[in-house]
């Protein structure tokens, strides 16, 4: 009987050690929610166009994927998983454009570590971040590429439809590229319209009749 006791004491404690680690993760799931109603606050001083910093992170991540295709010799799976958690402590920081940057302390380390405490495969997290911020290896290079492929793409977005000030912002972000992928796909970037993915030939018939 004494035995059968201490099992199921272990048992209750594992259990209670198993729903602790669920907690935490579900903890984490709901703080990554805020990311898709944490707005991208250079849009305000650009004077058009909104986006949450999930929506950026999204597509961020599409772009650091291609990127790594296009290199062909990089982690991808590693280039994908660190695009995912490159703006992970905005959750906690919020977004601070370049001139809020300019008076505010962002306590960016004290997030991440934070956040790796707080979940049982933290460590792995950090260490991606770590490699992000570090910005010596090829795939920390394409992600902070990606990152900023992904702003010009969205000032792009706004100039097509008319801000002359995205026009402005663009000089600066395409020089900020470092990888020779990530700077032929800034050069067509901003020659091809951003509607051309589904627009196609803009004289076709089908936008007339849809070919009826």
């Amino acid at each position: 009987m004494k035995s059968r006791s201490i099992k199921n004491l272990i048992l209750c404690y594992n259990l209670s050690m198993k729903d602790k680690e669920l907690q935490k993760i579900t903890d984490f799931l709901y703080e990554t929610g805020i990311l898709a109603k944490t707005p991208r606050s250079g849009f305000f001083f650009l004077g058009s166009g909104e986006q949450s910093v999930a929506e950026h992170v999204n597509r961020v991540c599409y772009i650091a994927y291609c990127l790594a295709k296009m290199n062909g010799e990089v982690d991808t799976g590693k280039v994908v998983q660190m695009a995912l958690f490159h703006d992970i402590s905005e959750s906690r920081i919020s977004d601070l454009n370049y001139v809020h940057q300019k008076y505010t302390e962002r306590l960016e380390d004290k997030a991440h570590q934070d956040l790796a405490d707080s979940l049982p495969f933290g460590e792995d997290v950090k260490e991606l971040i770590d490699e992000y911020e570090e910005r010596e290896s090829i795939e920390s290079k394409i992600v902070k590429d990606a990152d900023n492929l992904e702003f010009i793409i969205s000032l792009k977005e706004q100039y097509d439809i008319g801000n002359e000030r995205a026009h402005a912002w663009l000089p600066p972000a395409l020089q900020r590229l470092k990888t020779e992928e990530a700077q032929e796909l800034g050069k067509v970037i901003m020659e091809v319209d951003s509607d051309r993915w589904w627009f196609g030939e803009k004289d076709d018939s089908w936008w007339v009749n849809r070919d009826k």
